[in-house]
């Protein structure tokens, strides 16, 4: 059963046959990294298993040598959480989060892609959405039977440093930043020891796929948006980074959803490239 590869509305996820559907809940907080499993355990769409962005989503037990401060997950790990969750290829999995899909939902939907399952959508409006429309909520935590999955992770969808900097010093390569432009600028940084942006990059706070109601744009408003930045690169020519690999995927993802199809990602993202202090560094807007 294949209903969505982007986006799903609250309205067509509730209406899934139960036996058809994966929910996956990502809430995330990067001030409370256990809030998620908190929010979780006190309501969750009926069924949804709990993915954690730290625990599930990211390799935070091995030292980040250069990988950021959300190393990907290996897909012997990924596959682990898939059979433990008891993935099937013939489940639409529907994932969520609290912040539309910035902080983890579209992460983990990227992994999914990187991993070769086309059925995954990320709920447009995420958990707000769900709740607003008045649909059920359970705190009870779902039984599922395991099953036996096992994935590769496409290397062709992700770019290394040393590629990224000849890409994007040739031209060869259009960087898109996801922060929000004071990050980008480097007028702030709270998170990470140096401020700035990979010279070269363009700016795209991943806030601006979203609309006033926290739900993702139209396709045509996010096409017109990425082709105001890319001009006349090809889809592919994109590579999307952030601060730490995470809210990148959103800017993966909407690209994805108008059409604009093939962008790859730097997964250590600024967090990563600061990890070697010879390459440049760039502040300003542009």
């Amino acid at each position: 059963m294949l209903i969505s590869r982007t986006l799903i509305d609250v309205a067509l996820a509730a209406d899934l046959p139960q036996d058809d559907v994966l929910f996956v809940d990502a809430r995330f907080d990067l001030a409370q990294a256990d809030k998620g499993d908190r929010d979780y355990a006190h309501s969750h769409v009926p069924g949804a298993v709990r993915a954690d962005l730290d625990r599930d989503l990211a390799d935070m037990a091995t030292p980040s040598n250069g990988r950021g401060r959300h190393p990907l997950p290996s897909a012997s790990d990924f596959s682990a959480w898939l059979s433990k969750a008891g993935w099937r290829p013939d489940l639409q999995v529907v994932v969520y989060d609290a912040a539309g899909g910035a902080l983890a939902a579209a992460r983990f939907w990227w992994l999914a892609r990187l991993a070769g399952l086309d059925n995954v959508a990320v709920l447009d409006g995420g958990w707000p959405a769900w709740v607003a429309a008045g649909l059920p909520v359970d705190a009870a935590l779902p039984v599922r039977a395991p099953t036996a999955v096992h994935v590769v992770f496409d290397d062709a969808g992700t770019v290394h440093a040393d590629e990224l900097a000849e890409g994007v010093a040739s031209g060869r390569m259009l960087l898109i930043d996801a922060r929000a432009a004071p990050r980008y600028n480097g007028e702030v940084e709270p998170l990470d020891p140096v401020a700035g942006h990979v010279p070269g990059a363009r700016n795209r706070p991943f806030g601006d796929n979203l609309d006033a109601g926290g739900l993702f744009r139209t396709k045509e408003e996010l096409c017109l948006g990425f082709r105001g930045i890319i001009g006349p690169h090809d889809p592919e020519d994109v590579v999307h980074m952030c601060g730490s690999g995470v809210t990148a995927c959103h800017n993966l993802l909407a690209m994805e959803h108008a059409g604009l199809c093939g962008s790859r990602l730097y997964a250590p993202s600024w967090s990563g490239w600061i990890s070697d202090p010879s390459r440049g560094v760039a502040t300003g807007d542009h």
